[in-house]
């Protein structure tokens, strides 16, 4: 059963890891890796990577991404939006706490933060959402 706008939109909000995927070029299959990504209800989703590098290059070339979400429990539900970049802008120290913070427990984030430095310069890519695919396919209580 696919889900409203309000509950795709709230589970997109809610902290999975993603998978995105981006076109990796005619004699391959799409770049589909999993990555934190940050979104609000209603506006643009982005999500942390490394400036150069090859995830970088091919959302640059492509200009658009796929990125999905699902849990197991307590029921099997996901969300796949894919849209536009809107804009790649350097991160800043500030969402990469934000972002951070969804996934990193609280007395680990600073020493995160830090080690992710060595990471190198980071940007952040906005993605607008144009097409949702959603469904809860219910949990076990549903399937006997």
């Amino acid at each position: 059963m696919g889900l409203s706008v309000e509950e795709r939109q709230a589970f997109l909000a809610e902290p999975h890891v993603a998978a995105i995927s981006v076109s990796a070029g005619a004699q391959r299959g799409p770049l589909t890796v999993p990555i934190w990504y940050y979104y609000t209800a209603g506006g643009d989703l982005w999500i942390p990577t490394g400036k150069g590098s090859r995830k970088h290059q091919l959302i640059e070339a492509a200009g658009r991404l796929t990125l999905m979400v699902d849990r197991e429990q307590p029921t099997v539900r996901y969300v796949s939006v894919e849209g536009p970049v809107t804009k790649i802008v350097p991160l800043e120290h500030d969402q990469h706490r934000q972002v951070a913070a969804r996934y990193i427990p609280e007395e680990l984030l600073e020493g995160y933060l830090k080690y992710a430095e060595s990471y190198g310069e980071q940007i952040a890519v906005y993605v607008s959402p144009e097409h949702w695919l959603s469904a809860d396919l219910g949990g076990p209580e549903n399937w006997g």
